[in-house]
């Protein structure tokens, strides 16, 4: 698969996901107050290899437009930034790796088309799929019903929203299951997902409940968001399930995983009315029927978030 238009920005920030120990050194920032965005947890990628076995499967790759048939290529918006998702194990010069990765290349295997994967930053992902920009964007996107106002999906995990503090932070003593809990404190979150609409759609319940109303810093880089937390710029972190147990469970991580707040499907993304939807749904219900899909999440430790059957624009998770 193809690695193309890497922003010197991005670069910097996968970078910093191979220190170990969330080691400081200064880099581009995404925050908003101009310090720089410093430190990621080292994370190798696992050897085994799961999508190597996985062939064209002649009625799935028949639901794809002729036109994408005959030019054999689809042009992904990847946004790159922590394990298990997807991440740069060795370095930005190198390819990307991560279970969002496997399941993409898995995926293009069995429609029989090559991936030519663009580096993006998560935010600028879904309005470009509908400038046609991309075919396809991938970054750990939730269904939300306001995402499918103007994008499809075809879901391929159940993943979610979640909380992490620093370790032996005892501010938050236990998992965050009201929003209530979080009043006084400041909250880091990744900018354009859902952490951070749903941050800015209730911030008023701490006035309503009478307390001091939290605060909430968006960050670009994920590296910037841990590097906050550790020099205790911000409380808390809210970002994926997935994301925040995978980096508590490392065995020199310096942050503690509070739980999971809601659960979201999460999918491929496509504009609104875009003729591949079918394609991939079709694809990813034949790596879960074939094994291929069970192999990838074990391979990532996500097992707990799979899916029996793919599906296109389900509602959002109430």
């Amino acid at each position: 698969m193809n690695v193309h238009g890497i922003r010197p920005r991005l670069r910097a920030a996968a970078a910093l996901m191979l220190l170990p120990l969330l080691a400081l050194t200064a880099c581009g920032s995404g925050d908003a107050d101009g310090t720089a965005a410093v430190g990621a947890q080292a994370s190798p990628a696992p050897t085994d290899d799961p999508v190597a076995a996985v062939r064209k499967v002649d009625s799935a790759a028949a639901l794809l437009p002729a036109d994408v048939r005959k030019a054999g290529t689809l042009r992904v918006g990847s946004s790159v930034g922590f394990p298990p998702g997807a991440y740069y194990p060795n370095g930005p010069d190198e390819a990307p790796a991560g279970q969002d990765i496997d399941l993409a290349d898995a995926v293009a295997k069995v429609l029989g088309v090559k991936l030519e994967r663009q580096d993006a930053s998560f935010e600028t992902i879904l309005p470009a799929l509908g400038s046609g920009k991309y075919d396809v964007g991938t970054g750990n996107f939730g269904v939300t019903s306001e995402r499918l106002k103007t994008i499809d999906f075809v879901t391929y995990i159940n993943d979610g929203q979640g909380f992490a503090v620093k370790k032996g932070n005892t501010t938050l003593k236990s998992k965050v299951t009201d929003l209530t809990q979080l009043c006084g404190l400041t909250i880091g979150t990744g900018a354009g997902t859902t952490f951070e609409a749903t941050l800015s759609a209730q911030k008023g319940v701490c006035a309503k409940a009478g307390k001091k109303p939290y605060d909430v810093k968006v960050y670009s880089e994920n590296a910037a968001t841990l590097t906050a937390l550790q020099q205790g710029r911000i409380d808390v972190i809210m970002s994926t399930i997935n994301g925040l147990r995978y980096q508590a469970a490392q065995p020199a991580s310096q942050t503690a995983f509070l739980g999971e707040f809601h659960r979201l499907d999460v999918g491929f993304a496509f504009k609104k009315g875009s003729e591949l939807t079918k394609a991939f749904q079709a694809a990813v219900n034949v790596l879960i029927k074939d094994g291929t899909y069970a192999r990838i999440l074990a391979k990532w430790s996500t097992s707990a978030s799979a899916i029996e059957t793919s599906r296109i624009n389900p509602p959002e998770h109430r």
